[in-house]
């Protein structure tokens, strides 16, 4: 692993399969009675977060406490962000306060990048979500949960997505969710489609590594996974579509769409849902749709990153932390 986690880009196949099978290493934590690693015991973990979010800080919450790690939780509202204060002084505070790992989530593409190469703070920095740009942790959790629901016997331990064909279907113009899946699915060997109006494609998609469509009904009967991604109307400044009714006839997944999928394929939701639009309550509650199950898989995945960023050396003074989870879990148990 890397210093830090700024793109999926930036993962090698093997980088994403290790992260992978640490997370479901990690994951047998939640059958055990105490759900705590002392891993990262002693070390500092600052979610920074400048944009609303549910999922993704206390997933990243969850994790890092799971690993005994110490968590400060940062909301740009009620700070002094909100009075001016710039990133580089937000992040020069974190610094002096000891922080060995930044979790950023920012309205602004490019934020973490900068955090991360700025010399601001030491520590490493973990992308949580910039702007349109990228949402690395999202995209391991959403391979995490295709390997596991596609694996067939077993689960999937040291294998990829070769052979799995993964539609992305939806907002793809303003979604980092979608920018990191194609990345990261691709490197993964799956094949990649991306479904949406002409409006909702971005420019320079071409380059992609990801076939492009306008026509859902036609790619469904031959997909493994449909991801449904929501339509971002807070960063929309035109219309894209003519109505939320015309949109949802044309792109929305229902009951019938659902029913020309193969009998294997899955559906999943980064979530929060715009039921009715994008995905029918029918689907959401189905046993095919993954949407709880990604937030499952969310916190050890996000588990895992937060345990090969921080966990290959310990602070001054304090024991080196375990080499492996299952080590770790016993000396835990031990004590």
């Amino acid at each position: 692993m890397k210093r830090h986690l700024i793109s999926a880009a930036d993962l090698t196949r093997d980088d994403a399969v290790l992260i992978l099978d640490t997370a479901q290493e990690l994951a047998r934590l939640a059958d055990r009675p105490i759900k705590k690693l002392p891993t990262l015991r002693g070390r500092t973990v600052v979610n920074l977060f400048f944009e609303d979010s549910t999922r993704t800080r206390i997933s990243f919450e969850a994790a890092a406490k799971r690993l005994s790690a110490d968590v400060i939780n940062f909301s740009a509202k009620g700070s002094s962000v909100s009075k001016g204060e710039s990133l580089k002084d937000t992040a020069l505070t974190l610094e002096a306060m000891g922080a060995d790992a930044v979790v950023i989530r920012h309205f602004d593409s490019g934020a973490p990048h900068r955090l991360a190469t700025s010399g601001w703070i030491g520590g490493s920095v973990v992308n949580a979500g910039d702007g349109t740009h990228e949402h690395p942790t999202q995209a391991l959790l959403d391979a995490f949960t295709l390997r596991h629901r596609l694996a067939g016997r077993g689960d999937g331990v040291g294998g990829d997505l070769s052979g799995r064909h993964v539609t992305i279907v939806g907002d793809i113009l303003h979604s980092r969710v979608a920018r990191s899946n194609v990345s990261l699915l691709t490197t993964l060997g799956a094949e990649v489609t991306v479904v949406a109006p002409p409006t909702l494609i971005p420019i320079g998609s071409e380059g992609w590594p990801c076939a492009v469509s306008y026509d859902l009904d036609a790619v469904l009967p031959k997909t493994d996974a449909v991801m449904m991604l929501r339509v971002q109307r807070e960063r929309m400044t035109a219309a894209y579509f003519p109505t939320e009714r015309e949109y949802a006839r044309r792109y929305g997944l229902n009951g019938d769409r659902m029913a020309r999928m193969p009998e294997h394929a899955v559906v999943m939701h980064p979530g929060p849902m715009n039921r009715g639009m994008e995905i029918t309550a029918e689907v959401a509650d189905s046993p095919r749709c993954t949407a709880v199950e990604q937030v499952t898989n969310g916190v050890s995945v996000r588990m895992a990153v937060l345990y090969l960023l921080l966990g290959g050396a310990a602070p001054t003074g304090t024991n080196p932390p375990a080499t492996a989870p299952g080590t770790a879990g016993e000396a835990e148990e031990n004590q």
